[in-house]
């Protein structure tokens, strides 16, 4: 396991049994069995720690749905992978988002609100998508009135994970909401979002995925992992960034290669984005 990634989860075992305030680097560090300067390698203070762990679970977030949705057997069950996909995350990952909650760590962070927004960009564009997929031309002048619909049943639904431990079906709740985007897709007719307006309100939120970015998580999987083909393929990847010279094909083979190891899920996606595939 990455150094990052066990602070990551011993911290959140800590933040949650006795509150972020309450925790201090010095607990976090013996709890990971490291010294003080291991954490602080990683992290600069116990507020960037914060930041770095919501990151890593909107990361996550993304990265499972899109799983879910590539591997839903025919088109007319991609809705109901879909929400799966989001309702496991967040049942899987309900503690760190209600320690989050009731700590209240970031609504202060300016940088971390423009990454949430960021992430929400990628939500829409992720959704808008699929229902282009799904329906084609025939949501031509309401799509975007569904995909904002889609995320209204996501934040309301994941309140029952987020602010309760209840045990649900999610077959059931998947296969409801999914019946529930379907009769609004066949059956409005009515536009308010047009392409125009979603664009104003994503345009300045949009994270751009810049050379030095993409080059720098190269190189933290490459010292991380340990299987040959993922190594190698993470080190032509790099030189692909810095001196593009292969073919599409190659690439994308290449980004496939890494997008099977867990921990590289999030780098296959920035390349692909990077790359503009």
């Amino acid at each position: 396991m990455m150094k990052k990634q066990l602070i990551m989860e011993k911290a959140l075992e800590l933040f949650s049994e006795q509150g972020f305030e309450s925790t201090s680097v010095q607990q976090i560090t013996e709890r990971c069995g490291i010294s003080k300067g291991a954490f602080y390698l990683s992290f600069k203070t116990k507020e960037e720690l914060i930041f770095s762990m919501i990151d890593h679970f909107l990361q996550q977030f993304i990265v499972d749905i899109d799983q879910s949705v590539k591997e839903a057997l025919h088109k007319e069950d991609m809705f109901v992978e879909f929400y799966k996909g989001i309702f496991k995350t967040f049942q899987k990952h309900s503690k760190s988002a209600r320690m989050f909650l009731n700590e209240n760590t970031n609504p202060a962070n300016k940088e971390l609100l423009e990454k949430v927004k960021a992430y929400e960009v990628d939500m829409t564009k992720s959704i808008a998508f699929m229902l282009e997929g799904l329906y084609g031309e025939t949501l031509q002048h309401t799509k975007y009135d569904l995909v904002y619909c889609i995320k209204g049943f996501m934040k309301s639904y994941a309140e029952f994970f987020i602010f309760a431990d209840l045990r649900l079906d999610l077959d059931q709740l998947a296969k409801s909401l999914a019946e529930k985007t379907e009769i609004i897709a066949r059956h409005s007719t009515i536009s308010f979002i047009t392409e125009e307006l979603n664009q104003y309100m994503n345009y300045h939120h949009e994270e751009m995925v810049s050379q030095d970015k993409v080059l720098e998580l190269l190189e933290l999987s490459i010292q991380s992992v340990e299987e040959a083909i993922v190594l190698e393929s993470l080190q032509l990847l790099k030189g692909q960034v810095a001196h593009q010279t292969y073919s599409k094909v190659i690439i994308i083979g290449l980004i496939e290669n890494i997008r099977l190891q867990p921990e590289c899920k999030w780098q296959a996606r920035l390349l692909m984005k990077y790359f503009q595939f």
